[in-house]
């Protein structure tokens, strides 16, 4: 009996160190990508979206070499077997999404596209719901709160206005990406280690990525490498993506992608302090409205239900 229960006590530890591990790092990845707004924002005027998104993988790419390419080689029957699934996690997450991003940073402000992206776990929800998981009325309700609070932000306080950015339009596109990206997560193949699906992730993303950023650079010419762009790109490349990513696709595997997106809630927090710190941009009273309906919002839809 004694046996039975000190198993019992050392898996609920276990659970618990496995839990706090993982918000901890969800915690980690939210943060260092808050700074990647404030970056793409930084860089909008002097790269191209394109050669932002290239560069960074690019970075990121070198970083995690050293400590994943043997690791990816290893287990390259396994990448193989599973490379739709890979793929489409590369084209996602490295591929288009960041693209978006960037695109979004031309048009629109970092505290806009903070707040945006943090309505990325109502589409987590929605996920599970097709996956056949009860969502419940008050996870519901509060997908509903935080969707009107981005259409509000969006549409510059006024449903009807139709005054929409086009970088709140790309930013509502990334964040549907990189909630797919986080669904696809969950459903990655066991056997595959985290080194060897980040570092796969990583190439095959920047691969697809080569087309358009050689139209770019045919198009609108290479940019001046300054401090000014470097520093970004170096910050970009080696905490927001090799870092993050490392740090959230962990996070999912111990968590999962609704409890990591809880932690991604505060995003917006953070992104509108950097965002005033770094680029002096202020966060106007509609927009805090907006904050607190999408923050409500998700809050609500992540309360755990009452038995």
């Amino acid at each position: 009996m004694d046996r039975t229960r000190t198993h019992s006590v050392t898996r609920t530890t276990a659970r618990k160190g496995a839990t706090g591990l993982g918000i901890a790092l969800a915690a980690v990845a939210t943060v260092v990508w808050s700074g990647s707004f404030v970056a793409a924002r930084a860089l909008h005027d002097s790269v191209p979206p394109v050669q932002q998104a290239f560069w960074r993988w690019v970075v990121a790419l070198v970083a995690v070499t050293p400590f994943a390419a043997r690791e990816a080689w290893r287990q390259r029957a396994l990448v193989r077997r599973h490379l739709g699934h890979v793929l489409l996690a590369a084209l996602l997450g490295v591929t288009v999404y960041n693209t978006l991003v960037n695109q979004a940073g031309v048009t629109t402000s970092a505290g806009n596209m903070g707040m945006i992206m943090a309505a990325s776990p109502v589409l987590m929800a929605v996920y599970e719901r097709v996956g056949g998981v009860r969502l419940g009325a008050r996870r519901t309700a509060g997908m509903l709160i935080a969707c009107v609070g981005v259409v509000l932000l969006v549409g510059k306080g006024s449903v009807a206005s139709g005054d929409f950015s086009a970088g709140d339009l790309w930013m509502i596109a990334a964040a549907t990406c990189f909630a797919s990206y986080s669904a696809l997560l969950r459903r990655r193949p066991a056997e595959l280690t985290d080194l060897a699906f980040l570092f796969t992730t990583f190439a095959l993303g920047t691969a697809m990525l080569l087309p358009a950023y050689a139209l770019s650079v045919t198009a609108q010419g290479t940019f001046a490498p300054t401090p000014a762009t470097v520093g970004p790109l170096l910050y970009v490349g080696v905490a927001s993506s090799a870092v993050a990513f490392f740090a959230w696709n962990k996070a999912i595997s111990l968590i999962g992608a609704a409890r990591a997106g809880t932690v991604y809630y505060l995003q917006p927090v953070f992104v509108a302090a950097l965002s005033y710190a770094l680029l002096g941009e202020r966060t106007t009273w509609p927009q805090l409205l907006c904050m607190a309906l999408i923050l409500g919002g998700v809050v609500l839809g992540a309360a755990p239900r009452t038995r």
